[in-house]
């Protein structure tokens, strides 16, 4: 026994098979990095925290929590940049950091999942994120369930109503995803957002707890389907975003 638990140790060490791609994204007129870990499986988008870049999730050894997934093929991480400071904690005024915003979903939506299925053909596509990654999480999906199998928001803000001055109008409720639900009457949009596996999981003590439940809320109210999942304590952290992503990368029930 002391033999397979040494055994374990070293095989979580090793290195996953990792790629670096850099180019000028026409979207965003500006270069744009992102990591690869993986050689197939779920194409699985990784937004990083605030004003966050495409090497906080290595940084934080976010792929070694869940090496096993990505050594058996079964997902495959994109982990992509920001423009965080361009748009939403910019000084520009709400509606051009909508604008960027915006511009910078064109570059995930046009470029970045383009990109990963020339690399890999799986269909199933995974947005997950933390923080301020969740909320990129969550506004993308919103916008484009079509591109999306499942959404994994963790401790997530749904709002933009602190970066906007509680400024809000018919634009910038694009990249809100609370408002933009609220708002939406298409009913084709709505029933792709139902085909959408979306995973919520939240600190009860978490400052942003009450924004979730306004966001789960609105889901419900919509007939949108999906899976809060209230965590103990702040739950705000790199240790528990490691437990939730082992939790939840693989389904909203996995591990319950």
């Amino acid at each position: 026994m002391l033999g397979s638990g040494r055994q374990h140790r070293l095989q979580a060490t090793l290195p996953v098979h990792r790629e670096y791609h850099k180019w000028h994204s026409s979207s965003l007129n500006r270069d744009m990095e992102l990591l690869v870990f993986g050689h197939a499986g779920a194409r699985t988008i990784v937004f990083p925290t605030s004003q966050g870049r495409y090497f906080d999730w290595e940084n934080r050894n976010m792929h070694h929590a869940i090496q096993r997934h990505i050594d058996n093929g079964w997902i495959q991480l994109y982990c992509v940049d920001s423009v965080d400071s361009e748009s939403w904690f910019s000084n520009a005024h709400p509606d051009d950091k909508t604008r960027r915003h915006l511009q910078y979903q064109d570059y995930i939506i046009n470029e970045v999942l383009p990109f990963s299925h020339s690399k890999n053909d799986n269909p199933y596509v995974i947005a997950t994120g933390a923080s301020f990654g969740a909320y990129h999480t969550m506004s993308i999906v919103s916008r484009f369930p079509r591109s999306f199998n499942r959404a994994l928001g963790m401790s997530g803000v749904y709002d933009v109503r602190e970066w906007t001055g509680d400024y809000m109008n018919d634009f910038v409720r694009l990249g809100s995803p609370c408002e933009f639900v609220a708002n939406l009457h298409d009913a084709q949009h709505i029933e792709d957002l139902k085909q959408v596996d979306i995973i919520i999981p939240i600190g009860t003590a978490d400052p942003l707890y009450a924004n979730n439940k306004w966001f789960s809320d609105i889901l419900w109210g919509k007939g949108i389907w999906h899976a809060f999942r209230e965590w103990d304590g702040f739950a705000h952290d790199w240790p528990q975003w490691e437990q939730m992503i082992q939790h939840y990368i693989g389904g909203p029930d996995s591990h319950d």
